[in-house]
């Protein structure tokens, strides 16, 4: 059985089991991008796992999606991670081990997979090498646009070895391919659905409509009810899971947009994990006699962004501007209360491409105010776009007052999540607040999604950036064999990236949580997923 260690590409070990017992002081941001190192629920010491009962999570906004092949954002792929499974994953120390799969090589530009023979769809179909070329070949598919597209995009050849054996080849050395297999976007549909899905598109749907309606997968848990973007979403044990079963009977996700509300909810017992939580609920899950705040430090990244084709954003020395006027460490202080740490750059600490000798943009509105009369801009306004997450509305605030000192007028647009994702794919902004996870926790992911320009809207790159030299170090990085050169190339792309800076990072994010003290079992992964096969309510 192999291990792919992830120290190859010189990942930091991470632990991501971490006791709730000793609840730290370090806040995070909100679900959307960011990532987690991982937490255990409470320990109140007693007994045996108990099987049964609903978990509840309570969320702020719903989520944008149930088909993993249609959306990249977090708060979705918690759901689909429970309903969903991939060939291989990340272990809780950044290893990718076996899934779906039970043994891999990768060798050069060939990745060979040997299959479980013990699998089935919840929908009773086989899960095979057929299955997981229909899923592969339906992600690369240009009709299906998919946003996960550029995970695997670089494969050339898709060859059924056998019932239980497939090889993936490149027409190069692929570096991340491994990795990208271990993402949510790699997770594997029922090609019963697939095909349904196809079918319907034939007859004008738009794709992804039937695997929305009927997400049919191979996890611990199956999807019992709900509409992505409407009410509550509720699944079901899996009492056919080829593994240890569940022990929790459903899992609820509801939607509570207010913050104290959903904290509230975890006091009271009627939910037991509130995500999206913020500093300023620390107090009030303090004060809970029968609640705690679960941290987790993870390998995402808070920044904010511009439109680099609507002007004057299309202007970097504008953009540098801006910049120089927002004090990360006034952002990390007090609007994540010191919950985080600064941002270096766009790659987090423990992602292979980490680079801490890169040169940032420093803070200097006296600069700032000379950079922008240069550039010929006065009386500039400017609208400030972001989802209606407490954090990111705090952080827009902050960014209002901070702009005002060098003469810039800007207000904010607060919405719902699905709808400030497809504006923002639409280039419907000015400037934008959002998140990103390196959640392959390789430079390839961290970067090409964002900054590529043929990543450009949904994909990631909702600054519609483009640099041909950023796109030719991207493309030469993932062929590249040599890890010193390879990690020299997505050094150079990033300096080149702060200092044209179509998006400037803030902070790596520590996210907050508040769970009830009887939960067990619960494991929070680098990425913010959500592992609930071992939680018990005792």
């Amino acid at each position: 059985m192999k291990r792919f260690k992830g120290s190859l590409y010189g990942l930091a070990a991470l632990s991501l089991a971490v006791g709730l017992a000793a609840c730290s002081s370090e806040p995070g941001d909100d679900n959307n991008g960011g990532g987690t190192d991982g937490g255990n629920g409470g320990d109140n010491g007693g007994g045996e796992a108990a099987e049964g009962g609903d978990f509840v999570m309570v969320a702020q906004g719903h989520i944008s999606g149930l088909d993993p092949h249609q959306v990249n954002d977090v708060p979705s792929g918690q759901i689909q991670e429970q309903i969903y499974e991939g060939l291989v994953k990340f272990d809780e120390e950044l290893n990718i081990v076996e899934s779906l799969a039970e043994d891999f090589e990768a060798d050069g530009n060939r990745l060979w997979f040997k299959l479980r023979e013990d699998v089935t769809f919840h929908d009773g179909e086989a899960f095979n090498a057929e299955a997981v070329k229909a899923n592969i070949e339906r992600i690369i598919d240009p009709d299906i646009n998919s946003q996960r597209a550029f995970l695997f995009e670089d494969i050339s050849e898709i060859n059924v070895i056998g019932d239980y054996e497939i090889e993936f080849l490149t027409e190069e050395v692929y570096a991340p391919l491994i990795f990208s297999f271990a993402h949510g976007g790699g997770f594997m549909i029922s090609p019963a659905v697939i095909a349904e899905d196809y079918e319907a598109m034939e007859g004008g749907a738009e794709p992804y409509t039937v695997v929305n309606e009927k997400p049919m997968g191979t996890g611990y848990f199956k999807y019992q009810s709900g509409v992505a973007g409407s009410g509550d979403i509720v699944m079901e044990r899996n009492e056919d899971y080829w593994g240890d079963n569940a022990l929790l009977d459903t899992v609820t996700f509801k939607v509570v947009p207010d913050l104290s509300t959903r904290v509230a909810e975890i006091e009271r017992g009627d939910a037991h994990l509130a995500l999206g939580v913020d500093s300023t609920a620390i107090p009030q899950i303090d004060a809970m006699p029968d609640g705690e705040l679960l941290q987790t430090e993870g390998i995402s990244a808070s920044y904010y962004g511009f439109n680099t084709t609507v002007e004057p954003f299309d202007n970097p020395d504008v953009r540098r501007a801006i910049a120089m006027a927002i004090d990360n460490e006034s952002i990390l202080n007090n609007i994540m209360d010191g919950y985080g740490r600064a941002a270096q750059g766009p790659i987090p600490p423990s992602v292979f491409g980490y680079d801490d000798s890169l040169e940032t943009i420093p803070y200097d509105p006296e600069a700032a105010r000379e950079l922008l009369a240069d550039a010929g801009v006065e009386d500039l306004s400017v609208e400030i776009r972001t989802n209606d997450s407490d954090t990111r509305v705090r952080m827009a605030n902050y960014m209002i007052a901070a702009l005002e000192d060098i003469g810039v007028s800007a207000t904010i647009n607060a919405s719902d999540f699905p709808t400030y994702l497809e504006d923002t794919a639409n280039g419907n902004h000015e400037m934008y607040i959002l998140g990103w996870s390196s959640a392959t926790a390789d430079a390839d992911y961290a970067l090409a999604p964002l900054f590529h320009s043929e990543s450009s809207a949904a994909s990631g790159n909702r600054s519609f950036y483009s640099n041909e030299e950023v796109d030719s170090l991207l493309e030469a990085a993932v062929v590249e064999a040599d890890e010193n050169t390879r990690l020299q190339m997505y050094s150079d792309a990033q300096q080149i990236i702060m200092d044209e800076a179509p998006m400037v990072f803030t902070t790596y994010t520590d996210y907050l949580k508040a769970v009830r003290s009887e939960v067990e079992g619960l494991v929070i992964t680098a990425s913010d997923g959500i592992e609930l096969q071992g939680v018990s309510i005792q």
